[in-house]
């Protein structure tokens, strides 16, 4: 009797694998956003997710005023045939209006921001006006046009309109525009909670003395810092040792104090490799290999009410995976919403070896020539223990699921990494 067929990482067909998009779907529509808010300082608010629609109180610009530095008149009085002299009463600085009325052919000197005078619609630029030797008067020529160069009250919002929506992710222009409309302090969700571990016994620390067969435990660095970019508050258990009694604890321990846990290692069909097994005792299981390279074994699933995420131990497969599958699914978590990553189509310009079965995610640096046009070639080795291969990159080269070998000048769709890091 023949032995079970075992599909190995190797092999580039697995019936057993579920379909990225697939898999993307399953966990987004298994996640949900955490319900628990707290109020922050707008000063503190950068990258946090809105956890309530915000509206102006007041219009931006709270009056007319002027967008240009000139001369603010009746637009009914500019001259139609022949140029005509203006009566200069005063200025209107930003910060400082002028307090009077415009009558027919009179004019206030007006700075870019100040509130327009009573009466006054239009601002003719200083550079098309010439001013009177003894600085009283001013002649403007044809040509002006009615209510131009001027800022109407609430034309950037107005009062009692949404200035930004719940789910928003704050960014530095958001920060700004809440603080044009008065808004001091904003609701937001708290912080999301992640807790990471790796497992390996021949897994070693940073500083600590390498006994043969072991390594440094990188995927420790990679996973707290592209948690950190998230916003979100990592947890770092640590490495846990290869046995079934330390990673099940490691499990109850994790759940208990964190919204999503996230392994590295341990998800393979290795005799070792417990991740797995102990995730099925102690939750559930949705899924646990994926039809991408790298990072097949990727497991899925919930622990109590924390989602659970078991990535390959391999460095490349992490980020990988990762970057595909963990952060879309923590940003919902968070209360926020994942736009999905730019991707382009741009000429490979080295051959690309690739076999049908797997969609893969090549690492590329993508460049542009003088003449503006792009093009990505591929970092060399692209083994998933190449940490080198991430570190040189700029994006991923993403090729299709039936997709065959690739040759020089071929269009390839890359996703650039600062859309996604």
């Amino acid at each position: 009797m023949n032995p079970p067929s075992i599909s190995s990482c190797m092999d580039d067909f697995d019936a057993d694998s579920m379909l990225p998009a697939e898999a993307c779907a399953n966990i987004q529509a298994a996640v949900r956003p955490i319900a628990e808010t707290e109020t922050v300082p707008l000063g503190e608010a950068l990258d946090r997710v809105l956890a309530a629609e915000v509206r102006s109180g007041i219009d931006v610009p709270g009056h007319a005023n002027s967008a240009m530095d000139g001369y603010a008149v009746r637009g009914q009085d500019l001259p139609a045939d022949a140029p005509a002299s203006f009566v200069l009463l005063g200025t209107s600085f930003a910060g400082r209006p002028y307090a009077g009325t415009v009558e027919a052919r009179q004019c206030v000197r007006i700075m870019t921001g100040g509130i327009m005078p009573e009466a006054a619609d239009t601002v003719v630029i200083q550079e098309r006006v010439r001013a009177s030797d003894d600085g009283t008067a001013v002649e403007i020529s044809v040509g002006e046009t009615s209510g131009q160069n001027v800022r109407a009250a609430g034309e950037d919002i107005a009062a009692g309109s949404a200035v930004l929506p719940r789910g928003r992710r704050l960014t530095p222009a958001d920060l700004g525009l809440l603080a044009s409309v008065g808004t001091a302090r904003v609701e937001v969700f708290r912080k999301l909670r992640v807790a990471f571990f790796s497992t390996g016994d021949e897994l070693r620390e940073v500083g600590e003395p390498l006994d043969e067969g072991c390594i440094y435990n990188s995927n420790r660095y990679t996973l707290d810092a592209m948690l950190r970019r998230l916003h979100v508050t990592p947890i770092d258990l640590g490495v846990i040792r290869d046995d079934r009694d330390a990673v099940r604890q490691a499990f109850r321990d994790a759940a208990k104090q964190a919204d999503a846990v996230i392994t590295s290692g341990g998800v393979s069909v290795g005799e070792a490799d417990y991740v797995k097994d102990v995730l099925g005792e102690l939750g559930q299981v949705a899924f646990w290999k994926v039809a991408i390279k790298p990072g097949r074994p990727l497991a899925f699933g919930h622990l109590d009410r924390a989602c659970f995420f078991g990535l390959p131990g391999n460095p490349v497969s992490v980020m990988v995976t990762f970057y595909q599958f963990v952060r879309p699914a923590l940003l919902r978590m968070a209360g926020g919403a994942d736009s999905p990553p730019l991707a382009l189509k741009v000429p490979v310009s080295t051959p690309l070896r690739k076999r049908p079965g797997r969609v893969e995610y090549q690492r590329g640096v993508l460049s542009r020539d003088d003449r503006g046009r792009h093009a990505v070639a591929r970092t060399g080795a692209q083994g998933s223990g190449i940490l080198t291969s991430m570190s040189k990159a700029n994006c991923f080269i993403v090729l299709s699921l039936e997709q065959g070998r690739v040759e020089a000048g071929e269009l390839v769709e890359v996703i650039p990494f600062e859309g996604i890091t």
